[in-house]
């Protein structure tokens, strides 16, 4: 398994403590860090990212809501929501992953830690957001 796949299931277990127990990502991250031990490697990453999310969470959560057809936010699964999440922000926010890796990885990580129909739920709401973005990308750009 790769380290961002592992950076990104350490961002998902630390998302999903804050979302139980909210407050400064940095202290949460490191919270965590010392209960699991994760490798010295993956930490980097996964702290921006959960310090990226954390801070643009209102955001995300808007695209999120607009893109999902009879699911409030608040009623998703905190898994698929942070999943969501990460995804969501690394298409905006991290060039130096592409849109399709950050939905792949998504739906793989739905699947293993949310319900059966997780990933196909997560694939179809990353889908419409990645589709959204691309389109007001072009009219941005006069194209």
């Amino acid at each position: 398994m790769g380290k961002r796949r592992r950076a990104r299931e350490l961002a998902i277990q630390v998302l999903f403590h804050m979302e139980y127990t909210p407050g400064d990502p940095g202290e949460s991250f490191e919270r965590i860090c010392e209960s699991f031990g994760p490798p010295k490697e993956i930490r980097a990453y996964s702290r921006e990212v959960v310090v990226g999310v954390w801070e643009n969470r209102m955001e995300l959560d808007r695209l999120i809501r607009r893109s999902s057809k009879n699911w409030r936010v608040e009623r998703m699964s905190r898994v698929d929501r942070n999943i969501l999440r990460i995804a969501i922000y690394e298409v905006l926010y991290r060039q130096d992953v592409p849109p399709k890796v950050s939905i792949d990885e998504a739906v793989e990580l739905g699947k293993r830690y949310g319900t059966e129909e997780s990933g196909a739920f997560i694939n179809g709401i990353l889908d419409h957001i990645y589709n959204q973005v691309k389109a007001e990308e072009g009219v941005h750009q006069g194209g």
